[in-house]
């Protein structure tokens, strides 16, 4: 099959050359993002493979059908850039990459608390500038803390495994309860309780209407003050300047987060030359106790891998006619 690859950098290109080498789909690579500008470059492609920040809103789908796409492939778990509707109505199928690097998320979210915690990040700087004071690394030992996990799929149960190693007694909140980590000992409690005995709270939950802003002004007035706040999941999930407000205060004590509900404008793109226009993102960087990382948390080898085999996988089971297990469709209307 024809592809229209978008939003692609030089590790796109290698691991899914690399991949597609045995199916030999014919893969164009285009680097700018998806939308409905740059949808015409896909003319005459039957599929187009995007990722978390394509806007494959209803214009953007109108246009690539009216010049014979008939799939859009996520290389991502997220959807929400994508108007599932409007692709119903025009006859398009999509489908999606639900798993692929659930160890180097969470991963990632325990190496955000270390660095928080003990300062990593600005011991570094310190030392290539020839100070060793200890002053202001003050940490604390993550053994019998208590870590709040929202969100307890693949992900947050692995994170929920490894803080246990560490000693850290889990609370855990979730529409699901998964039976794996209640045998870890996490206990499933309502969001105000999880929020007001977490030492360190970490999101782990997909973005929905329901999730949007999960951690907002109420809910920070709920939170053990001091606490850690990790999120390596989706940036809207927290009100940013409700966070801000909450650093402020003190009342949020430490910030990790590799994910933020304006991404889109910086995140994936040398930006280091010009002047960021975000002056909420911006005032974010000014905190000591915050660390931010540019959605990488899935940034391993084994993750692009895994991406670029499922990928290929789906088009297959599309291109052979065959049911696709990543299919995503449109929720019908309550």
């Amino acid at each position: 099959m024809k592809v229209a690859v978008f939003s692609t950098k030089v590790y796109d290109r290698k691991f899914l050359s690399t991949v597609n080498s045995p199916t030999q789909h014919e893969l164009v690579f285009f680097e700018p993002r998806l939308n409905r500008d740059t949808a015409i470059l896909a003319a005459g492609f039957p599929a187009v493979c995007v990722f978390v920040h394509d806007q494959v809103d209803a214009a953007t789908l109108e246009l690539l059908a009216s010049r014979g796409t008939r799939l859009v492939v996520l290389r991502c778990a997220g959807f929400n850039n994508v108007d599932l509707q409007a692709a119903a109505d025009l006859g398009i199928t999509v489908v999606r990459v639900p798993a692929y690097s659930p160890y180097g998320v969470a991963e990632h979210a325990v190496g955000l608390i270390l660095s928080l915690n003990r300062k990593i990040h600005r011991a570094y700087n310190r030392v290539r500038e020839g100070n060793f004071s200890l002053d202001g690394l003050l940490g604390f030992n993550l053994h019998d803390r208590t870590v709040g996990i929202v969100g307890t799929g693949k992900i947050g149960l692995i994170l929920g495994q490894i803080m246990k190693g560490f000693g850290c007694n889990l609370l855990a909140y979730d529409v699901y309860r998964n039976p794996e980590l209640e045998a870890l000992g996490g206990k499933y409690v309502e969001l105000p309780e999880l929020f007001a005995n977490s030492d360190i709270i970490s999101l782990h939950c997909p973005l929905t209407p329901e999730t949007h802003h999960l951690i907002n002004a109420e809910a920070i007035e709920q939170i053990k003050s001091g606490v850690m706040l990790i999120n390596t999941s989706r940036g809207a999930l927290i009100d940013t300047q409700a966070v801000i407000e909450g650093l402020k205060s003190g009342k949020i004590g430490y910030l990790g987060v590799d994910v933020y509900e304006q991404e889109s404008e910086l995140f994936f793109e040398d930006l280091s030359g010009e002047i960021i226009q975000d002056d909420i993102f911006q005032r974010l960087t000014t905190f000591p106790n915050v660390l931010i990382t540019g959605h990488q948390a899935f940034f391993t080898a084994e993750a692009l891998h895994n991406i670029a085999e499922t990928t290929f996988a789906n088009i297959a089971d599309v291109e052979n006619g065959r049911p696709c297990a990543n299919e995503i469709r449109a929720q019908p209307s309550a």
